[in-house]
């Protein structure tokens, strides 16, 4: 890679959107650019920053001929910070992005097509995300702590004073924690903040890389009580993390799902969805395109702590989820008893495994609910094809792992993509959270 000493002006036109949401352009020799801030249909002066052997880097200067689709950014930090790329994009634009990508990785990965294409699942464009790793590092230069995400393309945090996406309760304490951890004896130590939003209720826990001094921990437990959030303190790896107030040794947080009247405790170290609005609506959609029944019996992959399990568990006669993490399984046997649920089991399994051998997967499951994580679920589909369930529900937060994985399931097992659509799980970033259905006559 080159770096610019000076800086190279070009003006393109923009005829795409990548995946991380920077324009594509050519320049005068037909190389390809990639711009940040810029819009496909734009034309745009750029600043050329990187010289790559097959592409350049630049950023736009200036937008010569806007973009219908554009739109003024809310947040001041645009287009500084990392953890947006798409706030100057509109909403419905935003949308279809996502939704080309997937069809487009479908098409690509799975040499597939839905036979339909779902309605997107949409919710709060801002102060949605319930949960968040902050980095938070000193700054010599400035005498100052900054505390938030990274800035595009760079491992620097971004200076915010404020935050659109966050959950207000974690935006609003962002300048107040970059000013109280200056004060701290450790403020060269604390390298990271991990924040979680229950039902209204803040946790954040604070990952320190030598110990805390007394007056140090004193101040963090002042702080809390002063800002009214959970706080707990991590010297090291996650069994470390211990609360340190409110001293009542209640360690959980809590979701809601109200259309099933179920109630969710969690750690806040815990896998849940950053999104409640989007969670509610995207298990209603799942349970639909399931079309559960009272004698169904289910199998939920990758379950988690339940959230999927509990509400098809509501509807079916058995649902049997399996989870990697022990902890987790626990967590989902902790919900299904407080919620009053006993027709439900969780194992601990690897599902990265061979597991046709295991009891529970030799018995007759009529449908499957998959939620891996972002590397997908291609080890589990020959022994999930020898169960043959008439119905998949395949929900993702990857598109090209989902594209693969379809397309083995109806390339060599005989199944047919029948739906497919896009949940706008984190509005304006560059994430593409998806769900399938796939059945077999």
């Amino acid at each position: 890679m080159v770096y610019m000493k000076e800086a190279e002006l070009l003006k393109t036109e923009i005829t795409a959107l990548s995946h991380d949401g920077r324009g594509i352009g050519r320049d005068l020799q037909g190389k390809t650019v990639f711009i940040d801030g810029a819009l496909p249909g734009e034309h745009v002066t750029c600043e050329i920053t990187h010289k790559k052997r097959r592409f350049n880097v630049a950023r736009a200067v200036s937008i010569d001929s806007p973009a219908e689709d554009r739109v003024i950014p809310q947040c001041e930090h645009f287009l500084m910070c990392g953890g947006c790329s798409n706030q100057h994009l509109s909403e419905q634009a935003q949308i279809s992005a996502k939704q080309n990508t997937l069809l487009e990785q479908l098409e690509h990965f799975g040499q597939t097509k839905p036979q339909n294409i779902l309605s997107p699942i949409t919710g709060p464009q801002w102060g949605y995300r319930t949960k968040a790793r902050l980095g938070v590092r000193y700054v010599h230069k400035k005498d100052k702590v900054l505390v938030g995400f990274r800035e595009k393309h760079s491992n620097f945090i971004a200076e915010l004073q404020s935050c659109t996406i966050l959950h207000p309760l974690v935006a609003n304490l962002i300048t107040p924690l970059q000013n109280f951890i200056r004060e701290l004896d450790a403020y060269r130590d604390i390298p990271q903040l991990e924040v979680a939003v229950g039902e209204q209720e803040l946790a954040i826990i604070v990952r320190h890389l030598q110990p805390l001094s007394a007056s140090d921990r004193q101040a963090w437990l002042d702080f809390a009580v002063q800002h009214r959030f959970a706080c707990y303190l991590q010297p090291a790896g996650p069994d470390s993390i211990t609360k340190i107030w409110p001293a009542d040794n209640n360690e959980r947080l809590y979701y809601q799902l109200p259309d099933h009247n179920l109630k969710f405790a969690f750690h806040p170290t815990d896998f849940t969805q950053v999104n409640t609005t989007i969670n509610r609506k995207m298990i209603a959609q799942a349970l639909d395109l399931l079309d559960l029944q009272k004698t169904d019996k289910v199998l939920d992959l990758f379950c988690g702590l339940g959230n999927f399990s509990l509400p098809m568990a509501q509807r079916t006669s058995k649902v049997t989820g399996i989870e990697g993490a022990q902890s987790m399984v626990k967590r989902a046997y902790e919900n299904a008893s407080a919620n009053g649920i006993n027709n439900v089991d969780f194992y601990p399994a690897d599902l990265t495994k061979d597991q046709s051998n295991i009891p529970w997967a030799k018995v007759k499951y009529n449908k499957v609910l998959l939620d891996p994580p972002r590397s997908g679920a291609l080890a589990v589909l020959p022994w999930l094809a020898q169960i043959a369930p008439s119905r998949i529900v395949y929900v993702s937060c990857n598109p090209a792992t989902l594209a693969r994985d379809c397309g083995e399931l109806v390339n060599n097992y005989g199944y047919k993509l029948v739906n497919v659509g896009v949940m706008d799980m984190f509005p304006h970033t560059q994430h593409v959270e998806a769900m399938a259905l796939l059945q077999r006559d």
